[in-house]
């Protein structure tokens, strides 16, 4: 089964995609984690995309697809795979449909005013980099719990201070979920006119929204 992920930022989709892939027995890819995987291993495609990084500009595309190219060519990938967040454009999923076929696409939807009460809660530890989230959001059926650490404002992990990122500000996830719907989502109407989309409403933490997602793909796809 090869599914793609889809959801705006902060909806949950890449923590689902690592829960949800081991259970079925296909990996998780994120691009971004096969980015950083490519730079550290030094190779070819690693070394043109650190070349872009550094001066602080987007990696290409190109590029990016190469990658996942070569990504999906493994072994693991026989029974299928879960693309976590890609692809994001049209353009993207032009170049991906040349070699590869996609047979689902979930959606993880949550209200906007979630996804910014969400991001603003979100704190990361500046030694570790681990991520918590101090919001406890409870809303008619919704019930999102906090994962909080276990000392206020100190890591789990290493003992690390907890900080907010600069970029956890409401300006910038605002301006995070426009691009995500003006690029985004045509994508997202493509993918629907042909029937591949699933939508799953994020009620609840992991334990709960993992087994929603699982019996929503078997049943979409007749498992």
């Amino acid at each position: 089964m090869k599914l793609i992920f889809f959801g705006p930022p902060g909806s949950g989709k890449g923590t689902y995609a690592a829960r949800v892939g081991p259970i079925l027995g296909i990996p998780q890819i994120s691009t971004g984690d096969l980015l950083r995987t490519e730079v550290a291993n030094g190779t070819d495609l690693g070394n043109k995309a650190d070349e872009y990084m550094k001066k602080g500009e987007l990696v290409p595309d190109k590029l990016v697809i190469d990658m996942l190219e070569k990504r999906l060519e493994k072994s693991d990938c026989k029974n299928g795979y879960i693309l976590d967040g890609f692809p994001r454009t049209i353009e993207q999923m032009k170049e991906l449909e040349r070699f590869a076929e996609i047979d689902l696409v979930i959606l993880f939807g949550m209200p906007e005013a979630f996804l910014i009460e969400k991001a603003l809660a979100r704190r990361v530890c500046e030694k570790c980099g681990d991520v918590y989230n101090i919001a406890h959001i409870r809303k008619g059926k919704v019930d999102l719990p906090p994962v909080a650490p276990k000392v206020p404002g100190i890591c789990n992990k290493c003992g690390g201070k907890l900080i907010q990122r600069k970029d956890d500000n409401e300006k910038v996830i605002r301006d995070r979920i426009e691009t995500y719907k003006n690029q985004s989502l045509p994508l997202l109407e493509y993918y629907k006119k042909k029937d591949l989309v699933r939508e799953v409403e994020v009620i609840g933490p992991p334990e709960v929204m993992v087994p929603i997602t699982i019996e929503t793909i078997k049943k979409a796809l007749g498992k």
